[in-house]
Formats: C-alpha cells, structure tokens, sequence
C-alpha cells in the first residue's frame, strides 16, 4: 500500500539522517543511545530479510553494537559469564604504551580523514577512493546511482550456430519469466552479484571475468555449473559449442501467479556480432591476459 511506502520513506531518513547523530554525539542519555543503537539494528535486520546487499548490512550493524553497555547486554549472557566479565573489567588497567598507542592511532586516523572530509563536502564527490598511498582512510560507497530498471545478461548456448539456443538459469537472479524471485539471505550468492554488476557496465570488456566464465560454461566445468541453478545441457546428447550473451530489461507482472516476469529483449551484449566459441574466447582472454595461462 502507498501508505505503507511513505512510512518506510520516513523511517529510512529517521535511521540514516537523524539516529546517526546519536551515535557519535558525546553526552547522549543512555536510553536515547539504546534506542539509536536499535533503530540501527532493527533497519538492518529488515534489510538482510529482503536480502538486499547482505553482508553490507551485517557489517553495518556492527558499530550499533558500541551503543549499548553492559547492563543493557548482559541480561543475554549466564551469570558466570557476566561475573567473569566483570571481574576481568576490574582487574584491567591500562599500560602507558597502550595509552601512547591508543592516542596516537586516534590522531593518525584523524589527520588522515581530513581530505576524505573535505571530499565528502565536496560538490564533486568521489566514490570508492583512497586519499593517501597505503590506501589506510578510504571513502565507500555501494553504488554512486541507483538505476530505476532492472536489465539483466541472460546467458545461451547452442549446439549449432542456427540450432536451438539454450538459456543458463542462475540460482537467484532473474531468467526465466515463470520462476517467482528467491529468497537469497542471509547467504550472499557472488557470482549472481557479479553478473548484476556487470550488466550495470553495458559492455563485457569492463568485467573481463566474464571471458573465462564463458569458457567454463562451454566445456562444461563441474565446478563452474554446481554455481548455476542447472545445466541446460545435462540430460541432451548434444553438447554446446556457441555461446553468446543477450541484454533484457525485467519488470515485475502484477499478481502473484506465473509469469511472475515481463522482459524486453534489448540487444546483444556479446559478440556483437556472429557466435562466440572456446577458441574466440580464448582469444580475448589471451589478449587482455598475455602473462596468465588459460
């Protein structure tokens, strides 16, 4: 419902624009900093249900943990636990070289933030980059744009180049119109991930994994297909030697009956032309990758 939508609007700039103000700000009432900390949580925990991003939002959650202190934590331990822990808090205390080395890690990380602050002020600013040569204080970012359609690689092989064209379903990402979305979390599934991206770039040059992967498909690595939901070619006599890569855009259908999909075939991705095979792939890869063997 639209309702439903505004709410989640609202909540999402409640959690990511005001409650992280409460985590950083010092002097914040105990209870005040519980309920940012859960608010933080709870976000997260409702995104890794829908399974988007995944381990993104796992490593999210892990700062929210420093909201809470022991007497918020401990009502989920045994009591030898807390008393252990307690025990242990008493008999710590600290050595000057730690202290030395405690504040003079906090005063490196803050001279090295200061062009990735500046950065982040900027009316030009850089996603996914390093501002010093170790790389130590980066900026980081998901996505810079969050495109509004859902364009898809769609893999095929054919036993002969005017023959049938069989499509390779993956485990989790959209290829057939009749198969409903899956549910993924919290497990990451990377090479659904990957082709994702890659279709996001519109050319297979910038994600020249994609050559290897083909190759794998055509000689019909064990190792490569267990990755895919099935082997289109596993109960056939005949064996693929054509492959190419076709570029659709998805959109849910309303209702929750099959065809749970509506593509648009927009082009080919690769080749542009003709059909690729094991000794054109190998080729491309021999070009781009001179010093790895095949």
């Amino acid at each position: 419902p639209i309702s439903w939508h505004k709410f989640e609007v609202l909540f999402n700039h409640f959690v990511e624009l005001i409650a992280p103000v409460f985590l950083i700000l010092p002097f914040i009432p105990r209870k005040v900093l519980h309920l940012a900390g859960l608010a933080q949580i709870i976000f997260q925990a409702v995104l890794i249900m829908t399974g988007n991003l995944s381990f993104l939002n796992w490593l999210t959650m892990v700062p929210a943990i420093f909201c809470f202190d022991d007497a918020f934590l401990q009502g989920m331990f045994t009591r030898p636990i807390v008393e252990a822990a307690l025990i242990a808090t008493l008999a710590y205390k600290p050595t000057t070289a730690r202290t030395l080395s405690s504040y003079s890690f906090f005063a490196l990380v803050m001279w090295l933030s200061i062009p990735v602050i500046k950065n982040l002020l900027s009316n030009r600013q850089l996603m996914n980059s390093s501002f010093d040569r170790l790389r130590l204080i980066n900026t980081y970012g998901a996505f810079g744009v969050v495109a509004e359609d859902r364009d898809e690689w769609i893999i095929k092989s054919a036993a002969e180049a005017d023959g049938e064209w069989k499509e390779y379903e993956f485990k989790v990402k959209p290829g057939s119109e009749d198969r409903a979305p899956r549910w993924i979390t919290p497990y990451h599934y990377r090479l659904d991930w990957q082709m994702w991206i890659a279709a996001t770039c519109q050319t297979i040059d910038r994600s020249p994994w994609m050559y290897r992967f083909l190759i794998k498909l055509l000689q019909r690595d064990t190792e490569t297909l267990a990755l895919l939901e099935k082997d289109p070619w596993e109960d056939e006599p005949e064996k693929p030697k054509y492959i190419r890569v076709d570029l659709y855009r998805y959109r849910f259908r309303k209702g929750r009956k099959s065809p749970f999909w509506q593509r648009e075939f927009l082009g080919r991705v690769y080749p542009s032309e003709g059909v690729a095979t094991i000794e054109s792939l190998k080729t491309e890869v021999a070009y781009r990758e001179p010093d790895r063997p095949i």
